[in-house]
């Protein structure tokens, strides 16, 4: 039997389920642990950067009144407020994820928001541990491309979905679409003394982003009816120094790659990436182009 959710005041669990620490994602989890003060004070820019993206992940799960959603990888839970006003007060969600100190912090920010319909679970995005059938609709607004095993993320979100509910994941698209990231990642890589890798390498921040790719996960996991769909997602701020200002707060696994260095090599590293992002200074300030992929199936 799963472990029971947290009560409806949307309080964090103190007690991990058993998947929540499977072998090998004890880094992970460290790693968002030690980013979630930094991801929680990113929120008002993340929600300027990725309103656009929300609205569409909500409308094509399906999500609307009395739902009840379950939010995967849900991180700080910025975009669980959202989902949490969509469905209204008779309705509910579900926020997992795999960092109990960045689920905290979306458990703080949904009492601090008086919703009351938020419970949270500490949770494996690749073995939930829910009860099947239990979810109206379900969405990962990007997470599912940092799985190591994506296909298993999107059986276990079919298996807790009713049948005819939908789930609609966000994930970024390929290189050539998000230069921004692909700059950062070789750069920060480069100087951690790692080889080049794949791109679409599972687990990287564009793994999903290959064609085709997301479009096959979902079928192979049992969804119907898929659509994949692209939105550009600018991500525009004063300045290249706020830029980089959010991905040393937030930016976890850049963040672990680079603090291996000692402090000098650190900031040299992060001084070479600030050099790169340059290149896309505006008249209006700072604008990095990123591209998304919204994928959608039914159960």
């Amino acid at each position: 039997m799963a472990p029971p959710e947290t009560p409806p005041a949307a309080e964090a669990r103190e007690d991990a389920p058993p998947v929540a620490h499977a072998p090998g994602k004890d880094a992970i989890r460290a790693q968002w642990d030690r980013a979630a003060a930094g991801w929680d004070a990113q929120a008002p820019r993340l929600r300027a950067w990725l309103a656009g993206p929300t609205a569409a992940m909500i409308a094509q799960a399906g999500i609307g009144p009395g739902a009840r959603v379950l939010d995967v990888a849900a991180g700080a839970g910025e975009q669980t407020l959202d989902i949490a006003r969509a469905v209204g007060p008779g309705g509910s969600v579900l926020a997992t994820d795999l960092s109990p100190a960045i689920l905290e912090r979306a458990a703080m920010r949904a009492r601090a928001a008086g919703l009351d319909n938020v419970r949270t679970r500490l949770a494996d995005g690749e073995a939930l541990g829910l009860e099947e059938a239990s979810f109206d609709a379900a969405v990962c607004r990007l997470g599912l491309m940092l799985l190591p095993d994506p296909l298993s993320g999107l059986r276990e979100v079919r298996r807790a979905l009713r049948p005819g509910g939908r789930f609609c994941a966000v994930v970024f698209a390929g290189p050539a679409n998000n230069p921004c990231i692909t700059l950062l990642v070789s750069t920060a890589m480069r100087h951690a003394g790692l080889p080049p890798r794949d791109p679409f390498q599972a687990g990287g921040l564009l793994s999903l982003g290959k064609p085709g790719l997301i479009e096959a996960l979902f079928a192979e996991a049992g969804f119907a009816e898929i659509r994949v769909s692209r939105m550009e997602a600018p991500f525009r701020l004063p300045s290249v120094r706020d830029y980089l200002d959010f991905l040393r707060a937030a930016a976890g696994p850049v963040i672990a790659m680079l603090d291996r260095l000692d402090p000098a090599a650190r900031e040299a590293a992060w001084a070479d990436i600030e050099g790169g992002l340059g290149a896309f200074r505006t008249e209006g300030g700072w604008e990095g182009p990123n591209e998304l992929l919204l994928a959608s199936g039914r159960r």
